[in-house]
């Protein structure tokens, strides 16, 4: 099956008039070039003008490119020196971009697309291949990063995808996005490996000073933020010794809001409204928890880079880099949640009258008193009695500290054989230890309603009591919660490798060396014994006493935009929640949250050999290498299964090797024009969620989901073969075309299905606490190898500064580039059959990037678009839903700035001009909205200064 939605904003238009005009343009440069020789003013041409005869030669300044031109001739420059096929952003590319951090710096490249969380680029996918298949290294060493996020956005990261929110954009000074394999590049990565490289003393000539500072303000939120850069360097000892500094800190504040509804389900598993017959709940879908929220995001982010460098002689150099990041922030998500639409079908035995009888509340118990369906199956418009409606209000602090260092040292042992060692650390420590809910309740409202008829995304919902009136609410011991839920999650990778090279001759090198690797993974999760258990208010006190407003700052289609929630600190002050005592609590022994204690393990030991040369044939020359790579993986996993009905802690041991032959090759065709062509086996390990030897099982009120582990994966692993052909017909210029293609012979899925609890066999215990029942429907994600399929795709870049015009028109130029990508994955159920063929979940079919730059003597400007397609998150779809996924998003951004003198820049930069929503959605059919979301637009008004 291939899923297909109804298109919607596609600009496909905007990026065919764009092409359009860069080939346009392009036929223009070839025709205009000689003319324009003799005058162009580009800064990197320079003319020569014949001296009189009996004049002595006169030597003209060249004029280096600087700025953003500058930064993009470089990238170029070490795209066309590479052997494989890579793309790459240097200093002031990344330091000019109006990017919050690293990951909206990457989707500026070919074949990256981001996801973005909290307003701002999180992790990052490569050529369709989402974040956990691509690898990270910081100078030169692999590192991880985990943040927690809001659930919508991946909730908190333990998995092997990178979260490049952690780190400002400016602590780096190029990034390298290595998109083919070679024996000496370590193995890990099926999409690319993306090397991040900080500054170095060495990078500058003597002492450098930079500094800049910003003021941020976004208009949602409404809120003045600061940011700050600062560069120190210096060489010493007739630049045999260097020192460098670097910090960068960042401070935001920001709103989220908007309408989600979790997922939306029908009467097949989960059972029909009271009343309503069985044949007609389950055709109709209906939103599972409609609610309106608004999220309170605030982040102070702390980089620090330090490197030192040392070249005794003239055939050693040593070098040490140290660097510190912190991403310190507190989030809130407040909800109005309709929670009725989200519970199950009756025990078995009962229905209807006899179902409520026996106790039953939410969905069996909710009466329709009208209703209007769509085309899609969608129940649009309805209005109920007997709904339960819930404010929730959460609080979260979270902290992500990354450190690593990583020693260096090159030694030449004659004009032939050099050696290079390498060894550090790379530690991430996420901690989220305090994540507090606490709900206020109201049962059985009547005139509930909810309108989808006008606005699919952003409904019309009416409570049916006054939200703003706390005697109208109510904390139920059993029916409210509080849920304490502090988590973990650290990383560390050990590294250490010795490599040599050997000129046989002056056009063939061998290379080889060896590489151990050691990686950790931990996990800790705690909870209450009991999260419906809760204290009554104190005496003389009402909930007026415990309850603050919240309101919808751009939308108005709840009531005048504001509810009441619970005041987290007032109930913290009453009631010290945080004592660890008492019904207060929290242990990682708690049978729901055992899943989520685990640890992992990986010694990885490889050893690679390769060939590098350059040669002719005939007239053709040709440059490359070939190589092989031997790693063996030994796999230690440590988790809670459940045995005979009791939970057990569980060590599992496997260790697997893999073979992974490359080739890389180049052919000058002529001077101007290449052809590369690449071909290797490559591997990635599977999802670290997915290596747990048990179980977890985690309610949070309508969500109910259990998460199983297999310890016995085997890695994903595939075949690919790239061609590409690059044109650098002028200056600072490239038009390129690149071809794709990657056998996934070996791959991880995981199925989702839901169901009642008591078909799994797990055992009742694990419900302790959660007020969830046996008969309740759960979602349950297990993993499993399947055979995977094909991902094919092409890559366009076209690049070039506007120089064969006449006046200040020279000062333009253009970046553009489109990737197209298409896979089919045969997904399987959970017992082992086929189900969908379709998309690779994280693919987009189509994505592009453009960017427009003016660049003078003073005033420099560009504005950028980033675009990508829908994507699919989850196949197959839960609750009766076929698939999962996001819509499709332009985001434009925008860069200016003035430079008073050599020294002293003003700038300003938006980003998000047009506001873009976060749309996703589940059924390729109903196209039913799961969340929208927006942060609203950020600008940014400051100064640099460079001595």
């Amino acid at each position: 099956m291939q899923f297909q939605r109804a298109p919607k904003k596609t600009p496909v238009t905007l990026l065919a008039a764009s092409i359009g005009l860069a080939l346009q343009l392009s036929a223009a440069s070839a025709l205009a070039q000689d003319a324009a020789a003799a005058s162009s003013t580009a800064p990197t041409t320079t003319t020569a003008v014949a001296p009189a005869a009996d004049a002595p030669p006169t030597e003209l300044d060249a004029v280096t490119v600087t700025g953003f031109r500058g930064a993009l001739e470089k990238a170029l420059d070490k795209k066309r020196s590479e052997i494989g096929v890579v793309d790459a952003i240097v200093a002031e590319d990344i330091a000019d971009f109006p990017d919050l951090n690293l990951a909206e710096s990457l989707q500026r490249i070919p074949g990256v697309s981001i996801s973005r969380d909290a307003g701002e680029g999180r992790n990052i996918s490569v050529r369709g291949l989402d974040s956990q298949f691509t690898r990270v290294r910081i100078n030169g060493m692999e590192a991880l990063t985990t943040t927690g996020g809001t659930d919508s956005s991946g909730g908190a990261n333990r998995g092997r995808g990178f979260d490049f929110n952690v780190f400002a954009s400016e602590l780096f000074n190029s990034i390298t996005v290595r998109k083919t394999s070679s024996a000496d590049i370590e193995e890990g990565a099926l999409g690319a490996t993306v090397d991040l490289q900080t500054a170095r003393p060495f990078d500058y000539d003597g002492f450098t000073f930079v500094t800049g500072a910003q003021l941020g303000y976004n208009d949602l939120a409404s809120d003045l933020d600061p940011r700050a850069t600062m560069l120190v360097s210096n060489t010493w000892a007739d630049n045999k010794f260097g020192a460098l500094l670097s910090v960068a800190y960042t401070k935001r504040r920001l709103l989220e809001e908007g309408h989600s509804t979790v997922r939306w389900d029908n009467g097949t598993s989960s059972g029909g409204f009271a009343g309503t017959p069985a044949a007609e709940s389950a055709s109709v879908f209906h939103p599972r928890i409609p609610r309106y929220g608004v999220m309170e995001h605030e982040q102070e982010r702390l980089g620090v880079t330090a490197s030192l460098q040392f070249d005794p002689t003239d055939k050693t150099s040593l070098g040490l880099d140290l660097m510190y990041a912190d991403l310190d922030a507190t989030r809130t998500e407040n909800f109005l949640n309709g929670l009725s639409f989200s519970r199950g079908a009756c025990a078995a035995g009962t229905a209807g009258a006899a179902c409520r009888a026996a106790g039953a509340s939410g969905k069996p118990e909710t009466v329709v008193l009208e209703s209007v369906v769509d085309e899609r199956g969608n129940l649009v418009y309805g209005r109920f009695n007997n709904v339960d409606v819930r404010s929730e209000a959460r609080y979260d602090e979270l902290e992500t500290k990354f450190t690593q260092f990583n020693f260096y040292a090159d030694h030449e042992l004659t004009d032939d054989f050099k050696l290079h060692f390498e060894g550090g650390r790379a530690k991430s420590e996420f901690e989220n230890p305090i994540q507090t809910t606490i709900t206020l309740d109201r049962t059985n409202a009547q005139n509930y309603t909810w309108d989808y008829r006008n606005n699919d995304r952003l409904p019309v919902i009416t409570n049916g009591f006054d939200v703003n009136d706390p005697a109208q609410w109510a904390f139920i011991n059993g029916v409210s919660e509080i849920r304490l839920r502090p988590q973990y999650a650290d990383n560390t990778i050990d590294n250490v490798s010795l490599g040599m090279s050997w000129a046989l001759t002056d056009s063939f090198t061998l290379k080889g060396g060896g590489q151990f690797k050691e990686y950790t993974f931990e996990s800790r999760e705690e909870r209450r014994a009991s999260e419906l258990v809760v204290p009554a208010l104190p005496a003389g006190t009402t909930l007026a006493d415990f309850t603050r407003t919240i309101q919808l700052e751009d939308i108005r289609n709840v009531g005048d935009g504001r509810w009441l929630i619970p005041d987290i600190d007032a109930f913290n002050r009453a009631f010290d929640l945080y004592s660890d005592e008492g019904i207060f609590a929290v242990s990682d022994t708690v049978s729901s949250v055992l899943g989520n204690n685990r640890t992992v393990t990986e010694r990885d030991q490889g050893f690679w050999l390769q060939g590098d040369f350059n040669t002719q044939i005939g007239s053709l020359p040709l440059s490359g290498n070939i190589g092989l790579r031997q790693v063996t993986t030994r796999q230690s996993s440590t988790g809670w299964s459940t045995v005979g009905g009791q939970p057990v802690l569980t060590t599992v041991e496997r260790s697997y090797e893999d073979t992974l032959p490359s080739m890389n090759l180049v052919a000058d065709v002529t001077p101007d024009f290449l052809i590369r062509f690449a071909a290797a086996k490559v591997m990635a390990r599977p999802g670290l969620g997915n290596l747990t030897p048990g179980v977890t099982v985690n309610v949070s009120g309508g969500n109910r989901v259990v998460n199983g582990g297999n310890p016995l994966l085997d890695p994903f692993r595939a075949k690919t073969a790239d061609l590409s052909f690059e044109w650098y017909f002028a200056e600072e210029s490239l038009l390129a075309l690149g071809l794709f293609y990657k056998d996934i012979d070996s791959f991880v899925q995981t199925s989702r299905e839901t169901r009642p609890y008591y078909t799994s066999g797990l055992p009742e215990s694990l419900l302790a606490g959660t007020g969830a029942t046996v008969n309740d429907d759960f979602q349950f994600n297990i993993p499993l190898n399947t055979p995977g399929g094909p991902l094919k795709g092409l890559e366009f870049t076209y690049q070039q500064p506007f120089v064969f015009l006449p006046g200040f028109w020279s000062d333009f130029g253009v970046q553009l580039n489109y990737t197209y990508v298409d896979s089919k994955i045969q997904y399987m159920t959970a017992a082992g059959a086929t189900s969908l063929r379709t998309d690779l979940t994280g693919l987009s079919k189509n994505a592009y990037n453009a960017t427009l730059y003016y660049e003078g003597d003073k005033f420099s400007a560009r504005v950028s678009a980033a675009y990508r397609d829908d994507y699919l998150t989850t196949v197959p779809g839960r609750n009766n839903n076929d698939v999962e996924g996001t819509a499709e998003t332009l985001t434009i951004d925008m860069s200016a700035s003035y430079k008073i003198n050599e020294h002293f820049e003003l700038t300003l930069e938006g980003l998000n001009l047009t506001d873009e929503f976060q749309d996703q959605w589940v059924d390729s059919i109903g196209d039913r909205a799961s969340v929208y979301h927006h942060t609203g637009r950020q600008y940014f008004l400051g100064a640099r200064y460079k001595f």
